[in-house]
């Protein structure tokens, strides 16, 4: 039979959970059921009678001394198997015939040190956003929560001199999921500065994260927005102010700018804003810009380049020949 502690060891470990305070007693609740619960207390002293009912108060009362807690949501299975293997090492003990008081008390602290080994939540950034990143469970009701953050972000001023390019970057400073992650432009023109949704339509060929306008002209002076979505469901909502400076050209007036515009005016929505296609000075500076379809589209032009190279090579040298 297994050595028991005395007698007043029980009480000063009790005082010792007190102490510590650790986040333990919800998570009793949520990661083990009253019917394994009552099966382990059971196995320690029987089926029936008083002693029964001690032995349920002292197991609620060994983890009741510690606080709620919140942990890393991608770590509750860890948690839950971490109560399973308590739950399962308590039964060995009333097994053999120990302290149903001392275990309770082990098992506390096992536990207690499992959660400061769990990863920890992540902080919430603000200002914007659905962190998914920082989505934590809550002990105390088992539930879980993601940051008190709204999903617009305040607005950006982005001042360009007209007939110049204006680009926008929708990047957030939190992770984002790596799949499934869609990004979709809306324009309010007419100057405004908002961030009501009822101004806004779409700009169906603007698509990724980088966009631009060239050259700028005093009608896109408005807001931009930009919303990351994931698996369609909204992430943030990013807004820009484009405010266009400068003069019209030398030699126009007000007028012939109007009228000059007029022509220009095509009902197609997409002219307002269109995706970046990066030159190839700007692949080689942007390393984000080295996809897929731009990697395939630069294989493409070498292997053309190539090729053509090859042509001339052997024209060259078929007229060679023949001048022989």
């Amino acid at each position: 039979m297994a050595q028991l502690a005395p007698a007043n060891a029980v009480p000063y470990a009790l005082v010792a959970l007190a102490v510590f305070r650790t986040p333990t007693w919800a998570c009793l609740l949520c990661f083990t059921s009253y019917r394994e619960r009552l099966r382990t207390c059971q196995t320690f002293v029987g089926t029936e009678g008083p002693k029964l009912e001690k032995c349920e108060d002292a197991f609620t009362a060994a983890f009741k001394g510690l606080l709620d807690t919140e942990i890393n949501y991608d770590e509750r299975s860890h948690l839950h198997d971490s109560f399973t293997q308590m739950t399962h090492s308590l039964q060995e003990t009333a097994a053999a015939r120990g302290s149903f008081k001392v275990a309770f008390f082990n098992a506390a602290e096992k536990i207690r040190n499992v959660i400061l080994q769990l990863k920890e939540v992540q902080a919430c950034i603000p200002p914007c956003g659905l962190q998914e990143v920082s989505r934590r469970f809550r002990c105390r009701a088992c539930y879980s929560v993601v940051c008190d953050l709204p999903l617009d972000c305040p607005v950006q001023d982005v001042t360009v001199t007209r007939g110049d390019q204006a680009m926008f970057s929708c990047t957030v400073n939190f992770p984002l999921p790596k799949e499934e992650i869609t990004y979709s432009w809306k324009f309010a023109g007419g100057g405004v500065r908002t961030q009501d949704v009822s101004f806004f339509r779409e700009m169906p060929r603007a698509h990724g994260y980088l966009a631009r306008i060239r050259p700028v002209q005093s009608t896109h002076r408005g807001t931009f927005s930009c919303v990351i979505t994931h698996d369609q469901r909204p992430l943030a909502r990013l807004y820009f102010f484009l405010n266009v400076t400068g003069p019209p050209p030398r030699g126009e007036t007000e007028l012939q700018v109007s009228f000059r515009e007029m022509l220009r005016w095509t009902p197609r929505e997409a002219d307002t804003i269109e995706p970046w296609r990066p030159s190839l000075g700007e692949l080689l500076a942007k390393p984000e810009a080295l996809t897929l379809s731009n990697l395939c589209l630069l294989a493409a032009a070498a292997a053309l380049a190539s090729a053509g190279v090859t042509l001339l090579a052997l024209a060259f040298f078929r007229w060679y020949l023949s001048g022989d």
